[in-house]
């Protein structure tokens, strides 16, 4: 189980660290989702993973799964989907406003090429 969930976190962090490398909007907020999965994952773990234990201490049971992680990650959710949903409203203005997604400052592209220019908006165009 302890090798199950290490390699779901790795994967995540993985998986999350190579999208954050991209040079486009979207890839770079599912990275950073990625991430907070991987964290919230971690958090979950670091309470110890056991099976079919109550997490309130009862009478009589000497094995109790501990609640503060379950409380830590459930607070984590909250704010990372509130931050993604910021993360988006942010990069939709961008994008609206610049006519492109990239990452990258528009001057200099990778290619080494001029940029193109943006296409024109609105009812005066031609």
């Amino acid at each position: 189980m302890e090798l199950l969930v290490a390699t779901a976190i790795g994967a995540l962090t993985a998986a999350g660290i190579y999208m954050i490398l991209r040079l486009r909007t979207f890839p770079v907020i599912i990275g950073t989702s990625l991430l907070s999965y991987a964290v919230n994952v971690f958090l979950f773990a670091s309470g110890r993973l056991s099976v079919n234990a109550p997490p309130v201490l009862r009478d009589g049971l000497d094995v109790y799964a501990d609640p503060l992680p379950q409380a830590l990650v459930l607070t984590a959710i909250v704010i990372s989907f509130g931050m993604t949903a910021v993360a988006v409203m942010v990069a939709l203005g961008s994008y609206l406003s610049a006519d492109d997604d990239m990452v990258n400052d528009p001057e200099t592209h990778p290619s080494g090429a001029e940029p193109a220019e943006p296409a024109k908006r609105g009812r005066g165009a031609a």
